[in-house]
Parts: C-alpha cells; sequence; structure tokens
C-alpha cells in the first residue's frame, strides 16, 4: 500500500487497523510506530465473525493527505483477499 501510493510517514493522517479474531499475536499498530507512523493517530479493533468470511485478514484503513483522486490510489490484496472486493479490479500484491 505505501509503495505502490507513493505514501510517507508525514502524509498518514490516520489508520485504522482491524483483524479477525485468529489473528492476536501482535498489535497492527506497533509494525507501523516501527515504519515511523509515529505522528498519527492509529487505532486497532477486530472484524465481525461472520460465518464463512475470511480468516486471517487484516485489514487496513489508511487515512492520507494526498493530492490523488480516489480513482488513483492503488487498492492491494493480499493471498486472496480480492475475494471481499468482487465488484473492482483489484491489485494482487503476493
Amino acid at each position: 500500500m505505501i509503495a505502490a501510493n507513493d505514501v510517507y510517514p508525514e502524509d498518514v493522517a490516520a489508520a485504522l487497523f482491524t483483524t479477525t479474531t485468529d489473528l492476536d499475536a501482535d498489535f497492527p499498530a506497533r509494525a507501523a510506530r516501527e515504519m515511523g507512523w509515529n505522528d498519527a493517530p492509529l487505532m486497532c479493533g477486530n472484524e465481525m465473525a461472520v460465518p464463512g468470511s475470511l480468516d486471517r485478514c487484516l485489514r487496513i484503513l489508511l487515512l492520507i493527505n494526498t493530492e490523488k483522486r480516489s480513482d488513483e490510489i492503488v487498492h492491494i490484496y493480499l493471498k486472496g483477499a480480492g475475494v471481499l472486493r468482487p465488484d473492482r479490479e483489484y491489485h494482487p500484491q503476493g
């Protein structure tokens, strides 16, 4: 997400991380702090446990300061997460 959209730590206004309940080893925000996102508010939470939903899933809502239009933002879906948005073209990365 960061490289694909040329995002720098000073561009990040805030980020919300959600995980499925099976991901519980650490807070995703900790990794963001280690990447230098020290001035932005970061929040973590859990996704709803809907039967049949994607397991082992981390979602990131990244609010950035940018000149790009919304249709110029590159959305990244890893390891089958593209099923979350079958209505749009997505950019698999791994």
